[in-house]
């Protein structure tokens, strides 16, 4: 089996309440908590591991958060490679407001990372039994951090024979111009970004993509749609496919399980076509996965099998 690595530099003990309502200036009582170990890149490897991938998630860990996070990942039977740091792993406390449905989100920014800790994150990642076939580098970066930090994932991508799919956002998404990335995936608010441009049409959009191409962001580029599915352009391929239907039970969690759907597929050898449709797949897994657990192999294989009989992607010249 191909073996698959994530690399998470900001990752997150997710905490999760509710209450009758929201309001300022008042004690708010709330429900019991639940604990759960997330950050994009953490996220990416509980799917994985899910759909039956090998997957070693590797990640800083610090404080008396860090410790309960490293043993609630743990737990999920997800193989780690905890790196210690100086810092206390970071919380992201979410707040569920069930008089209206609403949902309130903070998120902490999380410790820095001196240069030593980078060093020992990437000499882990490079160390890894295997070496892994493909690294994931999914999530925000702590603060401070470098967004040079991908062109030096890059390199030790290349130095191990490893492909390096990226899933970031912001300066930290910007940054990875250049460093020659196998795959990204940018949201079409996030291409909108990069291009510096509004996207008004579905030319303008593959457009963009290519531009990406053109700009050495990535061999592959999978823009997601959201409720209009999704775009891959690569070099002499660019496909069209719509999303999957399905009853919303959770948007929790979706992207992280596409990159993990594609991911897996491209260590199965399945061509860009077939990666694409069981990205999509696994996104829309996550969507009918009711909470934050991740989507099943049964879920995915089934939506994939669906999708695969109402025809190919949109083939574009």
């Amino acid at each position: 089996m191909v073996k698959i690595a994530t690399l998470t530099l900001n990752p997150a003990l997710d905490v999760t309440t509710s209450t009758d309502t929201v309001r300022p200036m008042h004690k708010l009582r709330c429900a019991a908590p639940l604990f759960e170990p997330g950050g994009g890149g953490i996220n990416v490897a509980r799917a994985i591991h899910a759909l039956g991938g090998a997957v070693t998630a590797v990640f800083p860990c610090g404080g008396a958060r860090g410790a309960l996070f490293e043993k609630l990942l743990r737990e999920t039977g997800v193989p780690i490679a905890p790196v210690p740091i100086a810092g206390a792993t970071r919380e992201s406390f979410t707040v569920d407001e069930t008089g209206t449905g609403e949902q309130y989100r903070f998120v902490l920014p999380g410790p820095s990372l001196d240069e030593a800790e980078i060093v020992r994150l990437l000499e882990t990642l490079a160390a890894l039994d295997g070496p892994p076939a493909y690294v994931i580098a999914s999530g925000s970066l702590p603060p401070g951090c470098d967004p040079a930090i991908f062109r030096r994932l890059c390199e030790l991508c290349s130095g191990i024979e490893a492909r390096l799919v990226i899933d970031t956002s912001g300066a930290a998404l910007a940054a990875v111009e250049g460093t020659c990335a196998y795959l990204i995936k940018p949201s079409l608010r996030e291409l909108r970004e990069l291009v510096g441009r509004e996207l008004a049409t579905e030319d303008e959009e593959r457009a963009a993509a290519q531009e990406l191409l053109a700009r050495g962001f990535a061999d592959v580029v999978v823009v997601s749609l959201a409720e209009r599915g999704a775009l891959l352009v690569a070099e002499g391929t660019e496909l069209r496919m719509p999303a999957i239907e399905v009853p919303i039970g959770s948007a929790v969690g979706a992207g992280d399980s596409m990159v993990a759907g594609i991911t897996i597929a491209l260590a199965e050898g399945r061509s860009l076509e077939e990666v694409l449709r069981y990205g999509i797949a696994a996104g829309a897994a996550a969507l009918v996965t009711p909470g934050i657990e991740p989507a099943s192999r049964e879920d995915v294989d089934r939506l994939y099998s669906a999708a695969s009989t109402r025809g190919s992607a949109q083939n574009m010249p």
